[in-house]
């Protein structure tokens, strides 16, 4: 391929993929961001235990707004679901076992029957943590490390943990403890936060556009056919 080709190559793809994800990935999440600091801001207050579950179930709630509109709905639903069957079975020695067949079923009919593909795929990372979180912490009650049911204040501010309840990751319940307790901001902290977006931006990038485009350009396993129909239409 020639030097003019090769050129024009890498520009498309600059202009028509890398930029614009990397734009959207920042227009997606400087919001929550914004709303993680000022939960960490309020917790730092030295409020009542149930204020800060408070404050988190709404800046949770909030999020899920802003991703989801009222299509959150079935967020809730699942996890008023969870802390139902950890209530009702509070004295049961499996309830891990019990609440993961439940989850299972739900998220099955969600997939199949209760409302369209598209809108539950968009769900379907939320739906994931929400149903991780509700396994860990029933097992967590099994095995004893939580000695008893969260308040249901306590629990939905665990599940609607605003730093986790859209992208995740899971964190256990006695981490989500920790993090209300308000440790001090320190610059260290503020650094592995900047970091770890740079990284959260970079895989991003990398899954959108270098995978699909990169490789089959330095590595034409297929040969230039495909490589000419990539170029063809246009870079999303």
């Amino acid at each position: 391929m020639g030097a003019f080709s090769r050129q024009k190559f890498f520009q498309e793809l600059w202009g028509g993929c890398l930029l614009p994800t990397a734009q959207q990935g920042l227009e997606q999440v400087w919001q929550l961001l914004l709303i993680c600091l000022l939960c960490r801001l309020l917790w730092m207050l030295g409020l009542p235990s149930f204020l800060k579950h408070l404050v988190t179930v709404a800046g949770g709630f909030y999020t899920l707004y802003l991703f989801f509109e009222l299509h959150m709905i079935w967020v809730v639903l699942l996890s008023l679901l969870c802390y139902l069957f950890l209530f009702l079975c509070r004295h049961s020695t499996m309830r891990g076992t019990f609440l993961s067949i439940t989850v299972l079923i739900y998220l099955l009919l969600g997939e199949l029957h209760m409302m369209d593909t598209t809108n539950w795929h968009k769900m379907r990372g939320s739906q994931m943590v929400v149903a991780m979180k509700a396994i860990s912490l029933a097992f967590d009650l099994d095995r004893g490390v939580v000695s008893s049911v969260p308040s249901p204040l306590e629990f939905m501010g665990y599940i609607y943990f605003v730093g986790t309840v859209i992208f995740g990751p899971w964190i256990s319940f006695n981490s989500y403890r920790e993090a209300v307790e308000g440790r001090r901001l320190s610059f260290s902290w503020l650094s592995k936060v900047c970091v770890s977006w740079v990284k959260s931006q970079l895989c991003l990038v990398v899954s959108n556009c270098v995978a699909p485009y990169l490789f089959p350009y330095f590595i034409p396993l297929y040969g230039d056919k495909l490589l000419r129909g990539k170029k063809r239409r246009k870079i999303r």
